[in-house]
């Protein structure tokens, strides 16, 4: 039991390096769906607006930061621009700006999804009673359209967290780079020690995206019990 895999853990701080690279991981995540659902909700809001030109801007937007691949908007993002730009930014900021952009981008989509399926006669019902446009988004469309977005900004944030797996790319010392670091550094010792820091990095981020999951399986069920009366 020497060499049993699982002692990898035991071998110097390689367990604290572990957690402390998932709070790295959690941190940036975190920051990030904070910013990102921020500045998402006001563009989506936007996006909702009468302009032609403030909904194709924001449009453009939405398309950029879906279309590209994340792994390239990271090196885009921390190779390219700070060089073009002499921007001196370290990865762990680069890597909080491309996830909250990236969750700005896909939030402002919820947003405006929710805020449209508001029936009408809820706004003009609203109206004839004489609610301003304030008042009418923070007493009607707001509660109206906050059931459709939470599920979709639930899953969206789970995505987000799972994604900040990509964040050795760009030398983040995330859980999954001292993953392998520790792999690297005690693979003669212990041969099937990939299998073991992987296997616990499995768990590390169930533990952080199963709460999401049951919580967006009790909204579906909150929503579906509603319906049904």
């Amino acid at each position: 039991m020497s060499h049993s895999g699982i002692n990898i853990f035991f071998e110097g701080s390689n367990f604290v390096r572990l957690l402390h690279g998932l709070l790295v991981s959690a941190e940036i995540a975190f920051v990030a769906i904070i910013l990102g659902a921020i500045l998402g909700i006001i563009l989506g809001a936007l996006r909702t607006t009468k302009s032609r030109i403030v909904r194709f801007i924001l449009r453009i937007y939405l398309e950029f930061f879906r279309i590209v691949p994340t792994v390239v908007l990271l090196f885009l993002f921390y190779y390219i621009l700070p060089k073009n730009f002499n921007l001196n930014l370290s990865a762990e900021v680069v890597a909080t700006l491309v996830f909250a952009l990236w969750m700005a981008a896909e939030m402002s989509d919820i947003v405006r999804s929710g805020l449209i399926s508001v029936p009408k006669h809820q706004t003009d019902a609203g109206k004839a009673i004489g609610l301003n446009p304030v008042q009418l988004f923070r007493y009607i469309t707001l509660p109206q359209s906050l059931k459709l977005m939470i599920p979709a900004t639930i899953n969206l944030t789970s995505r987000v967290i799972k994604t900040t797996s990509l964040l050795l790319l760009i030398s983040v010392m995330d859980v999954i780079n001292v993953g392998q670091q520790i792999i690297e550094a005690n693979q003669q010792q212990y041969q099937n020690g990939a299998f073991w820091v992987y296997g616990l990095i499995f768990i590390l981020y169930f533990i952080l995206c199963y709460p999401l999951s049951l919580w967006e399986k009790h909204m579906a069920r909150k929503e579906a019990a509603i319906q049904n009366g």
